[in-house]
């Protein structure tokens, strides 16, 4: 029998010298020869089912101890953004991230009716537009007194002018990550979630104390709280009617959306659309055109109320997912980075937001 492969050592063959010396059953062999598994595409479970558990997790902690289920969502999946680490993660929580963003903001749509908005009446309409645009172009200055770039101000001013964390997300959608880092925008929707969580407690305290009308503590309310459920629940914290009239004036914001995020994408462009032909790069991102069409046929049609109730939670829902996820994938080590001047920008546009409202409420609501 030859052993010639190996080297002899007192006529016995060196093993170690051996390709498979020690492969009696050929296991090794069959390992290094046999194609490798795909690990490049692990799929969306992983991720999904993580970030599933992190925002029923935000849910029951808001559900039992009354703090806003979206700023949680933000707090428990920047404590698991850990867990990202993992490869095997990352299309689940992108998956989330994108695509439960996008449909959450399409059945957001089932709040607004264009005859609310018509219902606001048109001098109160004129001092809302003019808060808004007071309020975006206030965290654009922020931005740039803070050191941030002005897609920042944009972010956190165009998210404090409509409806908080709904409409961060999707402005996100169109300024891109490669403008807006995730950290800038995990920090930004905190700030956000925060600011509003804060002024649901303040500011109806504030309307009582300034003696304000029903009609101006609703309008003042409605018009300066960024998320739908606060600026509702501050209202009718106030007084009945004074809800009544924060509802009309928060969802008239709402309704806003799709114009804001048209004219931010015709005035810096889709993150992406450089090399493309002109009338592609101003198009509309297509969730916010699917926005619509949800608010046109709420307006014509009318869904019955069992359906707009599971429309909403659906919404929340995956919104909830979204944040979640972005959360997830943030670097913690880049938010320290930042510091408190990140948060500056939205600061300023809810002050903003606020000292405009108030001056409206007061001279032109009666």
């Amino acid at each position: 029998m030859n052993m010639a492969p190996g080297k002899q050592t007192g006529g016995a063959p060196d093993w170690d010298a051996l390709p498979y010396g020690g492969d009696l059953f050929g296991e090794l062999h069959l390992a290094e020869s046999a194609p490798a598994p795909d690990r490049a595409r692990p799929g969306l479970f992983p991720g999904l089912a993580l970030c599933g558990v992190a925002a029923a997790a935000a849910a029951w902690l808001s559900d039992h101890y009354g703090f806003p289920i979206i700023l949680l969502g933000l707090l428990v999946g920047l404590a698991l953004n850990f867990i990202s680490a993992d490869p095997r993660t990352h299309p689940g929580l992108d998956f989330a991230s994108r695509t439960c963003l996008r449909w959450g903001i399409v059945v957001l749509g089932v709040q607004v009716t264009f005859a609310q908005i018509g219902a606001l009446g048109a001098a109160p309409f004129a001092a809302l537009a003019v808060v808004m645009v007071v309020t975006f172009f206030a965290g654009v200055f922020g931005a740039r007194f803070a050191g941030q770039s002005t897609h920042a101000g944009i972010l956190a001013g165009g998210a404090t002018a409509i409806c908080g964390a709904s409409a961060a997300l999707a402005l996100y959608g169109v300024i891109g990550k490669d403008r807006v880092s995730q950290a800038q925008f995990a920090l930004s929707l905190v700030g956000i979630s925060l600011a509003s969580a804060m002024a649901m407690t303040v500011y109806p305290v504030i309307a009582a104390q300034l003696a304000l009308s029903d009609a101006q503590a609703g309008f003042l309310i409605g018009a300066s709280i960024h998320d739908v459920a606060q600026a509702i629940g501050g209202g009718y914290a106030f007084s009945d009617a004074a809800g009544s009239q924060a509802t009309i004036v928060k969802l008239t914001r709402v309704a806003l959306l799709a114009p804001v995020v048209a004219l931010v994408s015709l005035a810096i462009g889709r993150s992406g659309g450089e090399g493309l032909p002109v009338w592609k790069r101003l198009a509309l991102p297509w969730f916010i055109l699917a926005f619509l069409g949800v608010v046109t046929l709420n307006s014509m049609v009318g869904l019955p109320d069992q359906v707009t109730r599971v429309c909403l939670t659906a919404s929340k829902a995956l919104l909830l997912l979204a944040v979640t996820a972005t959360a997830m994938r943030s670097r913690m080590d880049l938010l320290l980075q930042m510091g408190w001047r990140a948060t500056v920008p939205v600061a300023v546009a809810s002050l903003a937001s606020f000292a405009t409202a108030l001056a409206f409420a007061v001279l032109l609501i009666g």
